[in-house]
């Protein structure tokens, strides 16, 4: 029997990179005669007479070569930190040289090299900020419009054939009639008395709405200033900055639309609305500044460099409580002081009773979400590539036509389901409508979930898959206008549903 033919296997090597090449890419100066600074204000300027031999030259980028160098024992048994090297050091990052081995010292080596570009200083962040999938961009934009036309051709049909000119022939009734016809009436005719009756947990719902309208407010402002070129990468925490302080500011639309939205459901009836904006001053930002504590708490006792200093806790605080809450009281003042909606028709006292239903209200709901989720899918993925993978993101125009397109959807679905609702005798739209859209924040959660298992296998530890979640659960107010979020975005979709529905 002959045998197989057996190979040793060989002993695994191991190489280490232990010099680094600095490269620091400069340019030119258009005018030679000033050497003005990167920033005039920290650094100042000088001009050519203080450095007559010096040409001008900008910082435009910097790169880094890795190399693995086999160092001469000889030529570095005698130098010091940051002694230089007796000899040049060919850089290779092809080739592996140092291996290593037991008891042999590592040395580690670095060079600095200014080397001139064509880069010019407003093109030193092309090569960060180049886009990429552009394609996919427009094909997705162009697949929501697709369902943006579908559906507006639904509520075409509904609004000019069916409710309007019904609605008007219902009304020119006088009530004998409207008795005898409700015998031959059906549908959303037979509920017209009762739709516009009070919802139940009424200050819960002002209180999410007004929150929603403070994101929404926050978002478009956000994102538009970004499109224009107000929040570039090379303000570090510019965007951040910004979206704290048009969350706080718009704490003013936040109580008035919470307030005006409470006086309207009371038909005109004001009292109250004191307690109202001190909840929608409270509500969303406490419970974002308690789930933020807790995970703070887990990244201080794991000793992570990405834990929230105290100080910043406090900046917040002052934020919230000195400037936020504030001008929501301002704001539910001035919707206490303007005049209520007043409702088409009379609410009659005794609640019409609510035939049995088909089929269950949450499944319309959570079908429903599918269509803006459709909308944010794409967007979504760019997204959170750019925050868990370390990507830039800044097509903010693409963002901002998303967002636009995240409205005319959620209204259109909103109208259609509370249409849908009516015509089976259901008067209890309020809420329905709030949620009607709002089951996109679980298909976004969802992918979250699904992100975290197949596209972030680098992230380990229940520590870290813990702030995963729960950042995504409910986010803070950074992550609203990336979407990584679900209940930022939750109340967001919601106050569009009710109010354009």
């Amino acid at each position: 029997m002959d045998r197989l033919p057996h190979r040793r296997s060989r002993p695994r090597l191991a190489f280490i990179f232990n010099h680094l090449k600095f490269i620091v890419l400069v340019h030119k100066y258009e005018e030679p005669t000033t050497l003005a600074t990167a920033s005039t204000s920290t650094l100042g300027s000088s001009t050519s007479a203080d450095y007559p031999n010096s040409p001008g030259y900008m910082v435009v980028g910097f790169e880094v070569v890795p190399c693995s160098f086999q160092h001469d024992t000889e030529s570095i048994k005698n130098l010091k930190m940051y002694d230089k090297y007796p000899t040049k050091i060919q850089c290779e990052p092809t080739t592996v040289a140092m291996e290593v081995k037991e008891k042999q010292p590592l040395v580690f080596t670095y060079e600095v090299s200014f080397v001139e570009s064509d880069i010019r200083w407003p093109s030193r962040w092309d090569a960060y900020l180049k886009m990429e999938g552009a394609k996919v961009h427009w094909f997705s934009i162009l697949n929501s419009l697709m369902v943006i036309a579908f559906l507006a051709g639904i509520v075409l049909v509904i609004l000019l054939r069916t409710v309007r000119r019904d609605l008007t022939r219902y009304e020119e009734l006088d009530k004998e009639a409207q008795a005898q016809m409700n015998e031959e009436l059906s549908g959303w005719k037979l509920v017209a008395s009762d739709v516009f009756r009070a919802p139940s947990n009424a200050t819960l719902l002002c209180v999410m709405v007004g929150d929603g309208v403070q994101i929404l407010g926050m978002a478009v402002v956000t994102i538009m200033f970004a499109a224009l070129g107000f929040m570039s990468p090379a303000s570090r925490g510019a965007l951040v900055t910004g979206m704290l302080f048009f969350y706080s500011v718009l704490g003013i639309a936040a109580g008035y639309a919470g307030v005006r939205l409470w006086k309207t459901i009371n038909c005109g009836d004001r009292s109250g609305w004191t307690s109202i904006s001190l909840k929608v001053a409270c509500f969303f930002p406490g419970l974002a500044f308690l789930i933020l504590s807790i995970l703070n708490f887990l990244l201080w006792g794991s000793q992570s460099t990405g834990a929230i200093p105290f100080s910043l806790f406090v900046v917040l605080l002052l934020l919230w409580f000195c400037i936020s809450l504030p001008l929501t009281l301002v704001g539910g003042y001035l919707g206490a002081k303007a005049p209520h909606i007043e409702f088409p028709v009379r609410t009659n006292q005794i609640p019409r009773e609510i035939p049995p239903q088909k089929y269950p209200s949450w499944l319309l709901v959570l079908g429903a979400g599918t269509l803006p989720f459709g909308t944010l899918f794409i967007e979504l993925f760019f997204i959170m590539s750019s925050l868990w993978m370390g990507r830039f993101y800044y097509v903010f125009g693409f963002l901002f036509i998303v967002l636009t397109l995240l409205v005319v959807v959620c209204a259109e679905v909103s109208l259609v389901l509370t249409y849908m609702h009516l015509c089976v005798e259901d008067w209890t739209w309020w809420w329905k409508a709030f949620f009607s859209s709002g089951s996109v924040a679980i298909y976004i959660f969802l992918y979250s979930i699904n992100y975290l298992v197949f596209d972030l296998k680098s992230l380990s530890g229940p520590v870290s898959a813990t702030l995963y979640l729960s950042y995504s659960l409910h986010g803070s107010c950074y992550n609203v206008c990336y979407g990584d979020s679900w209940f930022p975005l939750f109340l967001l979709v919601c106050t569009l549903s009710l109010l354009l529905s």
